[in-house]
């Protein structure tokens, strides 16, 4: 917590084709070495493949996958004593929306695939399905936060 002032949050920027702060976010999440060509390149390519195959429309179709990977409660370590137990916290919107996009990234890149286009609209759709990597790395987090529900006393 900062002593001086408050620092206040920097607004992403939206993304050129659909005007949107969220898909933006995603594209600089997908970013590697500041290639953000690709990266736009790659997202706007997964979307389309991604609402091909749905028949749903792109934007749509990844705010509901986005949505439905959100988790809403993790768990954090805490120090009591000599013993360390993890603490189940609610998460913070704005972390709620960056954990969903790196996990949706993360899990498409650990795919087998072609091309990281389609991995992407692959996620995307088990996501939108509620099924894939980053549906279940959630369920993991609250699983893990449920599982430690008796020490919610401690926190902070």
């Amino acid at each position: 917590m900062p002593r001086r002032r408050i620092i206040l949050k920097r607004r992403t920027s939206v993304d050129p084709r659909y005007q949107d702060p969220l898909v933006g976010q995603m594209i600089n999440t997908l970013m590697r070495k500041g290639k953000k060509s690709v990266a736009e390149r790659i997202c706007y390519q997964a979307l389309a493949i991604a609402s091909e195959k749905s028949g749903v429309e792109p934007l749509r179709l990844f705010k509901t996958a986005v949505e439905n990977v959100k988790p809403v409660v993790e768990t954090k370590s805490r120090r009591v004593g000599g013993a360390s137990y993890q603490v189940p916290v609610e998460v913070r919107q704005s972390r709620r929306t960056s954990l969903a996009l790196r996990w949706l990234v993360h899990f498409s890149y650990a795919r087998s695939g072609r091309s990281m286009e389609e991995k992407l609209a692959a996620e995307l759709l088990d996501a939108t399905n509620r099924t894939g990597g980053a549906m279940k790395k959630r369920e993991e987090t609250h699983r893990m936060a449920e599982a430690n529900k008796a020490f919610a006393h401690y926190r902070w």
